[in-house]
């Protein structure tokens, strides 16, 4: 339980400009305890206290805001930023090295058993009102921009945005010509894709009614 303790503050330390000390992030930081609380709470259930367990996960979310079902298997150097509102569900697992920002989660889509929640490989970044959805791997050093809705696999160094998620980056270069001021808007798609379906059949229903006109002669 104590061993991750100096990967977790320094990870504060390094990815944190307002953290000015190791005390400060100890004594201070809730997202830093929330990750302290929830090793321990996961030490719980890996040995079968499962009750006991659950319950210190969830005065956890009392005390800071964020939810980790002790379940969720987390590496070395989870950052929290801020950390109000963020929900990490039961199967989710967490490689080393991951920040995760306010109001983000990585939960289930309730349609899959077992496995349920992603998995994060590492440096992974999940930007501020995420969510990650479903039992599907999230590559080493990508990124979800803020507010993406993701269901399905993020290759390795892909950055992902927008609802639903889209690769709009591979290793830091552009894929085609998408930007964060020009994504895609689905329902615009879809109300597009329909008005041309409508121009379409009222071209074929004039053809056919210029048709029995013929016929009349």
């Amino acid at each position: 339980m104590f061993k991750h303790w100096h990967t977790d503050i320094q990870a504060v330390l390094g990815r944190d400009p307002a953290a000015r000390s190791a005390l400060e992030v100890a004594l201070l930081y809730p997202s830093f305890r929330a990750v302290r609380r929830h090793r321990r709470a996961h030490w719980l259930w890996t040995h079968g206290m499962k009750l006991m367990a659950r319950w210190m996960s969830q005065r956890t979310r009392r005390i800071t805001g964020i939810e980790i079902h002790p379940g969720a298997v987390i590496g070395e150097g989870l950052f929290i930023d801020h950390g109000t509102g963020v929900v990490i569900g039961e199967t989710a697992v967490i490689g080393d090295n991951v920040t995760i920002y306010q109001g983000a989660t990585l939960g289930g889509t309730g349609k899959d058993t077992g496995k349920r929640h992603p998995t994060l490989g590492d440096h992974v970044v999940v930007g501020a009102g995420a969510k990650v959805l479903g039992p599907f791997k999230v590559g080493d050093h990508a990124k979800i921009g803020a507010g993406s809705v993701v269901l399905r696999e993020v290759p390795a160094y892909a950055t992902v945005v927008g609802n639903p998620g889209r690769v709009v980056k591979m290793a830091n270069v552009r894929v085609g010509e998408l930007d964060h001021a020009n994504l895609p808007d689905p329902v615009k798609e879809r109300i597009l894709a329909m008005e041309d379906k409508i121009r379409r059949l009222e071209a074929l229903v004039d053809q056919c009614g210029e048709d029995d006109s013929h016929d009349d002669l």
